[in-house]
Parts: structure tokens; C-alpha cells; sequence
């Protein structure tokens, strides 16, 4: 049997439990601009595991003090009063509502004036996750981090099937007990099923679905409630006129003639897939991004642009990974946003990446005239030692000096920090000479 742990309103939760003011009423975290970043003071650093999904690494600590209801007002709104911000999670109180993930902070403001507001702390919310993973690592053999707030676990041979209710019942308390986090548990055969089943029943519920009674459960269920099925197979099913998952396994022909992805969507449906429960994946991808309130001044863009890159490529440099796409993304404030990606024939360094990011972001900001409000760097198709891989000649002797620079930089900056060597383009305008 497969569990699946998915803990309701994570990032609210976290907060109630240090602020058990918080607990009951209509709650909203929304994303913090993580302003330090850019501060040309030191500011204290933590590299943290990595908790899955699209999350930094590096982390900079907040300083947490007793919540104060106006507090929110110094980072989400403007000298003209004007309030910014997207909630990145809401309480069931606050959902009630209508607020949703991805809503801007003044339209849930008029949606629920009583609205409390959290700025997000990610450390806190990384350092919690590690916490609770490393407590089910000890009760769960196999275990696989989705996401921040989501596991899988593989109890095959740990817990006997007839036993299964009773163990995510009980585990579900302990957590509760353990940690103050409230959590929902789905249990079945397959992996997706198993997550099918907790989003079923939230907050804090338990459901089990056994192989035999997969069909039943999912028959009635639409369509677009399965993880995976996305807005081009919605659609392609809505002109056959299918609905509903149990009509997705009756027409199975029609599906299976789909190729791969039809066939493979059948078997996650019917749970007999065998998707295996992995404690570890390779990385795709690793990015930092940040809001922050709108600049008009195109060399302080640059300028964090250029720290980011920095922090980036420390990460790199401490996970030993070897990108070779590069991407950058801008985003205005009218809406519209600009991105890039390039794949180069180099050897990765930090130097390397700075002057791409300088180069790409010249090119790449196509509004002039418009502020811009986020930063987003990522980096990915990484190579590993044992892949061969024929770099440049024409930038090898270059390349190899940078690298090893990139490396005396980085065991300075484990020893004293990462903004203990910075580069001379991240000073302020006004601390310029």
C-alpha cells in the first residue's frame, strides 16, 4: 500500500504555530520580497535540503517577532497607498470567501476586509519540512518528497494492508501532536490514486481506497480532479464528450489510441501503473526568483539581477551540478512579462553566469518604459562527471581560469558567508564613487 501526506494550508499552518492568534480566522500568506537579498549590508544566509519542487535553497533568516495586524502594510503597500502582493496560501477560512492561491492581495482585502496577512518566511516553512521528513523517515522505510508540504510513502512489506487505516490515523495524530501541523492521508495501490484520495477528503481527513474499489471511486470524479490531466486533455476529452474519469476507462480504446500518454494516463487511473515511490530524483532544474516593488531604474534591476545570479551560482557550486541551459525572466508591471533561455557550449562558472545574466537582460527588457516588479533566474540540463561533454575550444583556457575561481570563491564564502565576496557591479548607485 501507497500513502500519500499532503498538510493542509502549509504555509498558514506554519505560522499558527507560532502564532496560535492566527488559528481559526480568515489567514493569507503572500509573498515576501525577501529585501535582504539585495541589501548591500551582510545579511545571515542558510543553505537548506532540498524540500522538492521549484524551492531556493539559500534562505535568508527573518527576524520573527509577535504578529502585529498592520505590520504587513511596510512591504505590500506603496508610498501612495497602493497595496501589492499575491497570496501564495490561504487558511479554509479565508477561502470561504473566495480567495484562491494566485490572488492579488488588494482584490482578497475586498473580499474579506477582515483578512489577517502574513508575510511568507520560506526558511521557517524549509526548515519545517526537513523536520517533519526526517520524523517520517523514522516511521516510514521508503519515503519520497514531493513537494515542500507533500510526501509519498511505499509501506509494502512494513505495514500489513488490513493494518493500514489504523497506521495513517495514528501517524496523523502524532504529526498533529508532534509538530502542531494538521495533515490529510490518502492510502491505495498506486502512487496517484493514493494523492487522489487525500485530495478527496481536507482539511485533515483519511481516506483509503483499495485496489478492488478503485473504479467506484473514481467514476463519478471529474475529469480535471486527476493530477496530471492539464488544460490541452481537458479539452481534448470535452470534444468526445467525456467527463468524468470512469468515462475515461470505458472509452479505454479511444484512449489507448492515444499513444504513450493515453496508455499511460489509463493505468494511473486504474491504479495498476506501479509507479515506484523514488527517495531520491535527479534535479531538472534549480532557480531563484524575487518580487519586489516596482523599479523603474533599469541598472538597480540589473544590479539584483546580478546578485541573484550570484546566489545561484553558489548553490551550483555547493551541489556540484553542471548547467548548461540558462533562463531568465522579467516580469512588468502592467502584466507583461519577457523571458529567455540559451543553451551554451561552456564550461559552467560564476563569472560565466554573470556576464550571460548582464548580456541576456540588456536584450531581453523589451519595455523600457515600464517598471519592473520581479526577477526570475533558473538554470538546468545539468551534466554529470560521467557524461562526456566537448566544451568550446575557443573559450576553454578562459573558462578553466574562471572555474577556478568560482571554486576558491566558494570555500571563502563557506567559511565566512556568501556576501563575503561580492562583485564590484552589486553596489548602489548612491555608493558608487
Amino acid at each position: 500500500m501507497i500513502i500519500h501526506l499532503d498538510l493542509d494550508c502549509f504555509f498558514v499552518s506554519a505560522e499558527r504555530t507560532r502564532t496560535p492568534f492566527l488559528k481559526g480566522k480568515p489567514v493569507v500568506v503572500c509573498k515576501s520580497s525577501d529585501a535582504k537579498i539585495f541589501s548591500t549590508l551582510d545579511s545571515e544566509s542558510v543553505m537548506t535540503e532540498s524540500v522538492g519542487g521549484f524551492n531556493g535553497l539559500i534562505q535568508h533568516k527573518k527576524t520573527f517577532s509577535s504578529f502585529d495586524k498592520e505590520a504587513w502594510k511596510s512591504e505590500f503597500m506603496d508610498e501612495k497607498g497602493r497595496v501589492h502582493g499575491i497570496v501564495i496560501a490561504k487558511s479554509y477560512e479565508a477561502k470561504k470567501y473566495g480567495i484562491k492561491t494566485g490572488t492579488s492581495l488588494r482584490d482578497a482585502l475586498a473580499m474579506c476586509p477582515k483578512l489577517l496577512i502574513v508575510p511568507s518566511d520560506h526558511l521557517f516553512y524549509q526548515l519545517l519540512s526537513t523536520k517533519l521528513k526526517a520524523f517520517l523517515q523514522t516511521k516510514i522505510p521508503i519515503l519520497e518528497q514531493y513537494s515542500i508540504d507533500e510526501f509519498w510513502g511505499d509501506l509494502k512489506g512494513w505495514v500489513k494492508e488490513e493494518a493500514t487505516h489504523a497506521f495513517i490515523a495514528s501517524l496523523q495524530k502524532e504529526i498533529l501532536e508532534k509538530f502542531d501541523l494538521p495533515i490529510s492521508i490518502g492510502a491505495s495501490s498506486s502512487k496517484w490514486i493514493a494523492k487522489l484520495a487525500t485530495d478527496f477528503r481536507k482539511p485533515y481527513g483519511l481516506t483509503l481506497v483499495p485496489q478492488h474499489e478503485i473504479a467506484s471511486f473514481i467514476s463519478l470524479m471529474p475529469i480535471a480532479t486527476f493530477p496530471g490531466i492539464g488544460r490541452v486533455l481537458q479539452k481534448k476529452f470535452e470534444s468526445y464528450g467525456i467527463a468524468t474519469l470512469g468515462e475515461v476507462l470505458e472509452h479505454h480504446k479511444l484512449v489507448s489510441a492515444w499513444g504513450t500518454i493515453g496508455k499511460d494516463l489509463l493505468a494511473r487511473i486504474s491504479g495498476v501503473d506501479n509507479e515506484p515511490v523514488v527517495t531520491k530524483r535527479d534535479r531538472r532544474s534549480i532557480g531563484i526568483s524575487r518580487n519586489f516593488h516596482v523599479i523603474h531604474n533599469r541598472d538597480e534591476v540589473l544590479r539584483r539581477a546580478i546578485i541573484l545570479s550570484r546566489h545561484l551560482s553558489y548553490t551550483i557550486a555547493k551541489l556540484d551540478l553542471h548547467p548548461t541551459t540558462y533562463y531568465l525572466y522579467l516580469r512588468y508591471e502592467n502584466g507583461i512579462s519577457s523571458k529567455s533561455s540559451q543553451t551554451l557550449d561552456r564550461s559552467f562558472s560564476e563569472g560565466l553566469y554573470r556576464e550571460w545574466v548582464v548580456q541576456m537582460f540588456s536584450s531581453l527588457d523589451t519595455h523600457p518604459h515600464y517598471g519592473i516588479l520581479h526577477l526570475g533566474l533558473a538554470l538546468s540540463n545539468f551534466i554529470t562527471p560521467s557524461q562526456t561533454k566537448t566544451f568550446s575550444l575557443l573559450h576553454v583556457e578562459e573558462d578553466e581560469k574562471s572555474k577556478r575561481l568560482s571554486e576558491k570563491l566558494t570555500k571563502l564564502r563557506d567559511k565566512y558567508g556568501i556576501d563575503i565576496i561580492r562583485s564590484g557591479a552589486e553596489k548602489q548607485e548612491n555608493e558608487k564613487e
